[in-house]
């Protein structure tokens, strides 16, 4: 957990449980909790036009949109879960006194700042590419580096093929066609539909 729950439940924190496709925050709103993933998943996404681009995926323990608690800006994205699982929502200006109270949750949340940061510029410069296999690599390579294990093929990307198209801006058939080609190259492995890397 980025941030122990008994702490944030003394600052206010309250548990929610969410389904998939349930919607923790619309693409606008302005930010007033701290929220923190118990277990599930959530994906932060912009939607044009009726076509979905994924910007992340979160996971158990990981904060959702932590930073902007701290300016008065919208949300630039939603927030939709993609899979049942719970979350702590802690108000606001209870999350800021926290980390004005507490050092240790206060360098947890910049240094996952700063990650996150890192990696959204490594996927903006594999999305750049011009080759489909550099921004789905780009992206098997993201996601594993938020696993603790590393060894080859170890990770199961949690994404369905349409969602792994949102996310590197590729059309569907173009992923599945280079992730076939990426399995016979031993970059990855498939087993039961599912992308191991």
């Amino acid at each position: 957990m980025l941030i122990n729950i008994e702490l944030l439940s003394m600052y206010g924190g309250f548990t929610e449980t969410f389904s998939p496709s349930d919607i923790i925050f619309e693409e606008g709103d302005i930010p007033e909790f701290y929220y923190q993933l118990i277990t599930g998943s959530v994906k932060l996404s912009h939607t044009e036009e009726g076509k979905e681009l994924i910007q992340s995926i979160l996971n158990k323990g990981q904060s959702v949109c932590e930073l902007l608690c701290m300016i008065e800006k919208p949300y630039p994205v939603s927030a939709i879960a993609i899979s049942s699982g719970d979350l702590i929502k802690v108000p606001k200006a209870k999350f800021l006194k926290l980390l004005s109270e507490h050092h240790q949750p206060a360098v947890a949340v910049r240094q996952f700042a700063a990650e996150r940061l890192y990696h959204k510029f490594i996927l903006m410069q594999n999305n750049a590419s011009k080759y489909s296999h550099v921004r789905i690599e780009g992206i098997l390579k993201y996601f594993k580096s938020l696993s603790e294990d590393q060894s080859p093929y170890s990770y199961e990307l949690p994404l369905t093929r349409k969602q792994l198209a949102s996310i590197t801006g590729l059309r569907i058939e173009t992923v599945i066609r280079t992730v076939k080609k990426m399995e016979a190259e031993k970059v990855l492995k498939i087993k039961n539909r599912k992308i191991y890397f």
